[in-house]
């Protein structure tokens, strides 16, 4: 069900919030599962690798080091660029091989400075963020939206779902006349946080501002119209582009033995948003992908395959490492065997998840029987990644997906609360043990897996 209420600030009110589904399935039962006899030659490496993992908090304290010396990792902003070059001396300290920064340009945007309050009935400060679908109720009510600011106040179903209306809700307000546009914060209730993101503009209508309000702003704003109150609204943002700028993709091997032409791709997004750390979006992503070739280095494992690890650029607000790496990579997209990439979090309970065809996934499942002893046996379907995808589609190579629990991750997810303080060192140990098995065993098989 729509309201919209004519007044100064023009609230989009939609009632009836649905239960919060978890991204992945949940898992499967937690008997002991049998390991295959084919898996037998990996399974003391496996082992290995699992150990390793999981004997300290070595990972949880580079994530730390990442996000506390380096903090907001914007596109084309000076901490990107030293978390890059920090990551490159770091993957050479770590014994990584053929270590290097790929050129990718990127865009620069600068948020500024930014405020918003109620100015009637009270006057009270709010906090909001800058943000960096089918819009039915507000063609029916065009007219209340012209010279006015559209306060959509959406509750939260899931960010496939909801974010519609960050991307497109600016626009589509424009087109009606709106001077600017509010969004209630696309994800569960916080601590009255705000939450940021990208969305995109169109040339059939002006660029008004936009940004996002706390949950709780959102639903005292829809009860005080509620109550047949003018509610009235300052808004002022100075949120610019500025010419596109360098960046590159951090990219460390491990070189495969026999088929070093053949790939294994490991990667996460090395940017985050401004609004803090990008603790779970998407430092804890690098640090458990990269642990997997750090460990394999560490315990003298060379699989038959290379494995790639690749820090991409510039996901948050362009996607220009992804594409990036795909051009790069054209002539060799189908000599990548598989694509890994975590990029929703890490927070339990977690699941790995897997795209390709039949024969691969029956594959791929039995390799899951090694993470038994940490519970990560089962692969449930719809593994793939943003970073990931264009070279995935290109060269038809099977995509796999690390993923935490989801009401958790978009709690704090683009916030000023994704900080590593939300993380336990004992998930970040988890994740990379099962994506250092994951990688080691497909490397490793004297067969490549199927596409």
């Amino acid at each position: 069900m729509h309201r919209i209420v004519p007044l100064a600030l023009l609230a989009t009110i939609v009632f009836g919030a649905a239960a919060l589904p978890a991204r992945f399935p949940a898992h499967a039962s937690e008997r002991q599962i049998g390991v295959p006899g084919w898996l037998t030659p990996y399974r003391d490496n496996a082992a290995r690798l699992i150990g390793a993992a999981t004997a300290d908090q070595f990972a949880w304290d580079r994530l730390a080091e990442l996000t506390d010396t380096y903090g907001a990792r914007l596109a084309g902003s000076d901490n990107l660029t030293r978390a890059i070059a920090w990551a490159v001396a770091t993957m050479k300290a770590d014994g990584l091989e053929k270590v290097r920064a790929e050129k990718v340009m990127v865009p620069r945007w600068v948020r500024g400075r930014e405020s918003l309050e109620i100015t009637e009935p009270p006057n009270h400060v709010l906090p909001l963020l800058g943000l960096g679908g089918s819009m039915d109720e507000l063609q029916q009510r065009a007219t209340d939206a012209k010279g006015r600011i559209v306060l959509f106040d959406v509750p939260y179903t899931t960010y496939g779902e909801t974010v519609s209306y960050r991307s497109g809700g600016a626009r589509a307000a424009a087109r009606h006349g709106a001077v600017g546009m509010l969004l209630r914060a696309v994800g569960p209730i916080g601590l009255r946080t705000t939450h940021t993101g990208g969305m995109q503009y169109g040339d059939d209508a002006p660029k008004i501002p936009a940004a996002a309000i706390s949950v709780e702003d959102a639903q005292r704003i829809h009860r005080i119209v509620n109550r047949g109150r003018t509610v009235r609204v300052r808004l002022k943002m100075d949120g610019h582009f500025e010419p596109d700028v360098e960046s590159a993709n951090v990219i460390g091997e491990i070189a495969g033995r026999e088929r070093p032409e053949e790939i294994v791709l490991v990667g996460c997004h090395f940017d985050s948003w401004d609004a803090a750390t990008g603790a779970s979006d998407n430092a804890v992503g690098c640090i458990v992908t990269w642990e997997g070739l750090r460990l394999m280095k560490k315990l003298g494992i060379q699989p038959r395959r290379t494995v790639r690890l690749v820090l991409f650029t510039n996901e948050e607000n362009g996607l220009r490492g992804g594409n990036g790496y795909k051009d790069a990579y054209a002539s060799d997209a189908e000599k990548h065997v598989l694509a890994i990439e975590s990029d929703s979090g890490v927070f339990q309970p977690a699941q790995l998840a897997f795209t390709g065809p039949e024969s691969a996934r029956r594959i791929i499942a039995e390799i899951g029987t090694l993470l038994a002893g940490i519970d990560m046996q089962h692969v449930g379907p719809g593994g793939g990644g943003a970073d990931i995808g264009p070279i995935s589609q290109l060269g038809r190579v099977p995509m796999m997906a690390y993923g935490g629990d989801s009401t958790k991750y978009f709690t704090i997810h683009h916030t000023p609360a994704d900080t590593v303080e939300r993380i336990l060192p004992g998930e970040v140990s988890k994740a990379a043990a099962s994506i250092a098995v994951m990688a080691y065993v497909v490397a490793e098989m004297p067969e490549r897996l199927p596409r």
